[in-house]
């Protein structure tokens, strides 16, 4: 699995600090971007660059996005179909959204996300598993419609 990884300036620091906590627990993660803090660059351009990169092998990549409301990224990224991206603000909301919404980009805000809560939703969203039953899979299909 791959871990596609993308956030504009406001998300530039907590993005190299996730960076650095995956590359340690040797998880396979690329950088999209920002690779400067550039306060002109724009969320929506990473948001897009996330969710291609997740398209080309949906069942084997996954999303991190990162932006000060964790909103504007993932604006963008719902645009493109078979992308179901959300925000969360703790490993409990995280888990839910992978397993029962098949969220597949996860979006932090890093305006209101401390460091170490950071880690722990990253955590909880590689450790969940999108749910098979009817109920999640009947919704899934409607969405991809």
């Amino acid at each position: 699995m791959t871990i596609f990884i993308g956030a504009d300036h406001r998300g530039f620091e907590l993005k190299n600090l996730i960076l650095e906590y995956l590359h340690e627990k040797n998880i396979r993660i690329e950088d999209l971007g920002a690779y400067e803090q550039d306060p002109l660059d724009d969320a929506v351009d990473f948001g897009q660059k996330v969710a291609q990169a997740v398209l080309q092998n949906p069942d084997n990549h996954l999303g991190i996005l990162i932006c000060g409301s964790g909103c504007a990224v993932i604006i963008a990224a719902n645009r493109l179909k078979g992308i179901r991206a959300g925000v969360a603000l703790n490993e409990s909301q995280t888990s839910h959204i992978r397993e029962n919404d098949h969220v597949n980009v996860l979006s932090l805000a890093s305006d209101y996300t401390d460091h170490e809560t950071a880690k722990k939703i990253v955590d909880a969203f590689l450790a969940a598993s999108p749910k098979m039953d009817e109920k999640y899979l009947r919704r899934i299909k409607k969405l991809d419609q």
